[in-house]
């Protein structure tokens, strides 16, 4: 693997820390003893699907601003179609995800299967780095595995 795709080692570990509130999320879910002797410290919010949904929303909308400073590199139209893709991150989520309901789970999911076509499409295009997409795909494995557990009633 050249160098110019192996993925910087702060990105990894950040990335995969980045995680951590989807597999917290995931397991609190699975885990009704973890949930109950963590809920004797932490507000529900941060249990369950709950924390899940809120970080997540988050999450899309910082990505829409890793898209941004990837538009940076671009100009003229490229640029502007470049800005205007970044944003949609960011106004999916605050859309999209109004509550705490398994159409709220769907719909924030959906959002990263967008973000990841959205991150293929600026490294297509040179905007992003060449390990980018490497990156995303793991990650958002990941995002959207967790995600998908509450939804499995």
């Amino acid at each position: 693997m050249t160098d110019d795709t192996r993925i910087p080692r702060p990105a990894l570990l950040l990335g995969l820390a980045g995680l951590i509130p989807f597999l917290w999320s995931a397991a609190t879910h699975l885990s009704p003893a973890l949930s109950g002797m963590a809920g004797q410290w932490l507000s529900p919010m941060f249990l369950g699907a709950y924390v899940g949904l809120s970080y997540g929303t988050v999450i899309l909308a910082f990505m829409s601003g890793v898209l941004w400073g990837f538009a940076t590199r671009a100009e003229g139209r490229e640029a502007t179609l470049a800005y205007t893709l970044s944003v949609i991150p960011a106004l999916w989520a605050f859309f999209m995800v109004t509550d705490a309901s398994d159409t709220s789970a769907i719909f924030l999911a959906a959002g990263f299967v967008g973000l990841l076509l959205l991150d293929a499409t600026f490294q297509a295009w040179g905007l992003a780095p060449r390990w980018w997409l490497r990156l995303r795909v793991m990650l958002t494995v990941v995002v959207l595995a967790c995600l998908a557990i509450p939804l499995q009633a």
